[in-house]
């Protein structure tokens, strides 16, 4: 696996955890780097400057509005286009990092260049790679995702959502349905070592545990052409608070789209994906590239 600008880089699949090793030409981060307080703010929202700075974007209720099923989201047109000129503008670092499997972020942007980081960080990849995170075939999450298939044909309104190493029960169709999802993933999941729980807005997920989007940014952070930089963090839900964290931690900047009934560390806000993309689409035709 290589990464731009790194003329060796290796992944080493320890513990069950991802992690990269850097093997040559490794940079070390310039004693005049930017911080949140010298240049950038996003108390009122976004910020107006990107000089210094990496981009870290969620998908589904960041970029793309919430639909009625995962499969429905729909990319507005152009915005594959002002991706393309952000991430232009920040020196290609950006990433999208989603819960989703890399393989459907291929089919909403289709031919793209840009980093990802699927299921949580149990996948990662760079322009010409996929390294995931471990072989699938555990016996025990195979018949647990059988279980979870089974059970969701009696709830009207529940969907299944497989993601191969990673399962979702969405039941955005189906409220009342809450407590009964919320009992079945949990018993399944006692059953299921290695696994963990993730909740989001009306869906509850069985993934792969010790993995999340902060882990996913760290690791992005120690490669070109992200190191060096001021990460932004961007997105909407419980599963984006480790990576606003992670973005926090690291002196940058976090901010979350529209609202929710629950506390957050992001420093920003931005009111819809409608305003993030219109801010999107400003960013990627203004000024140089880098």
């Amino acid at each position: 696996m290589k990464m731009a600008g790194i003329a060796a880089a290796g992944v080493v699949l320890a513990a069950g955890m991802l992690r990269f090793r850097v093997m040559e030409n490794r940079q070390s981060v310039p004693a005049g780097r930017q911080t949140a307080g010298s240049g950038h703010s996003v108390a009122s929202g976004l910020p107006s400057r990107l000089a210094g700075l990496c981009v870290f974007l969620d998908i589904d209720g960041t970029l793309l509005d919430l639909a009625q099923t995962p499969d429905a989201v729909v990319v507005p047109n152009g915005l594959d286009a002002d991706l393309a000129g952000l991430a232009a503008r920040v020196g290609g670092a950006l990433a999208l990092v989603t819960g989703r499997p890399v393989d459907f972020v291929e089919t909403l942007f289709p031919g793209h260049g840009f980093f990802v980081a699927g299921l949580h960080g149990a996948e990662i990849r760079t322009p010409g790679s996929v390294e995931p995170a471990f072989a699938l075939g555990v016996r025990r999450f195979e018949e647990a995702k059988t279980r979870i298939a089974e059970a969701a044909r009696n709830w009207p309104g529940v969907l299944v959502e497989d993601k191969g190493i990673a399962v979702a029960l969405h039941y955005r169709l189906s409220p009342a349905s809450e407590a009964a999802v919320n009992a079945l993933m949990t018993e399944i999941q006692r059953s299921v070592p290695g696994w963990e729980l993730q909740p989001g807005k009306c869906v509850l997920e069985l993934r792969p545990a010790g993995r999340d989007k902060g882990g996913a940014l760290k690791a992005f952070m120690e490669h070109a052409p992200f190191i060096g930089r001021l990460p932004l963090a961007i997105g909407d839900d419980v599963t984006d608070e480790a990576m606003f964290r992670a973005a926090n931690d690291a002196g940058g900047l976090s901010v979350r789209v529209a609202g929710a009934g629950f506390p957050t560390a992001a420093r920003g806000h931005v009111a819809s994906p409608a305003a993030l993309r219109a801010w999107i689409a400003a960013q990627s035709r203004e000024g140089d590239r880098e």
